[in-house]
């Protein structure tokens, strides 16, 4: 059984995801991701990985990947969750099936491969669980009420993980993101940063690598706010 640290993606073709595993592969990790795109699976190819092209959505996908990262390199030392972007809009017209589909990509992108993986992090007595989110989760943003809602979900379920498996050393932090460059740049919310810039996909990476080294060893069930003071400013 390979001792190799092993890095999983969820949602990982483009944006933060992918910036996350590239970032993971030059820090010594063996990657893994998720994609619908294919794009995750090619890039995985790219950085010596395996990839997987279905949906986190998925449980049947989810244990796609879980069943060959094992088979490969028999541990997960690291999750990461990436997601993609839930329905928009005034608060009153979002629809039914519209809040069961950003409870579907906010949260249970989240809960599903969560609970395939944390168990063998349990048994292993390590792992680092790293969920993308944002600062919308505390500081709500008018028009983006699904992605409010479900990732202030998220955020209770990370310290209900953590009071669960943080003596098993199998921590989970959530990144919670202000506006990141993945997004177009719209100037009036480029403005009411108090960095007055947007965050950039790398300045994301590295704080999953942080999280996900030693240095972070001593930190779960936290929402740890990357964005720029937006979060102190509202």
């Amino acid at each position: 059984m390979s001792m190799e640290k092993v890095a999983l993606i969820s949602a990982g073709g483009s944006g933060l995801g992918a910036a996350a595993a590239k970032r993971l592969a030059t820090e010594g990790f063996k990657v893994a991701i998720l994609s619908s795109s294919g794009k995750g699976e090619a890039l995985a190819n790219e950085l010596g990985g395996i990839g997987v092209t279905g949906s986190n959505q998925s449980n049947d996908d989810l244990q796609r990947l879980v069943d060959a990262v094992m088979r490969q390199w028999g541990r997960i030392d690291v999750l990461v969750n990436s997601g993609g972007h839930g329905p928009r809009g005034p608060v009153l017209e979002i629809t039914d099936e519209q809040w069961h589909l950003g409870l579907d990509i906010y949260l249970m992108n989240v809960i599903r491969p969560v609970r395939i993986v944390a168990p063998i992090m349990q048994a292993q007595k390590s792992g680092s669980i790293i969920n993308f989110s944002s600062v919308a989760a505390f500081e709500p943003v008018a028009g983006f009420p699904t992605s409010a809602v479900f990732r202030a979900g998220l955020a209770a379920y990370a310290k209900v993980f953590a009071d669960t498996y943080a003596a098993d050393n199998v921590r989970m932090n959530n990144i919670q993101c202000g506006w990141i460059d993945s997004l177009p740049t719209v100037i009036e919310r480029r403005d009411g940063v108090p960095m007055k810039r947007y965050g950039s996909t790398a300045e994301i990476a590295a704080t999953v690598a942080f999280l996900a080294s030693e240095g972070g060893g001593y930190i779960t069930g936290q929402n740890l706010r990357v964005d720029g003071g937006l979060g102190r400013s509202i």
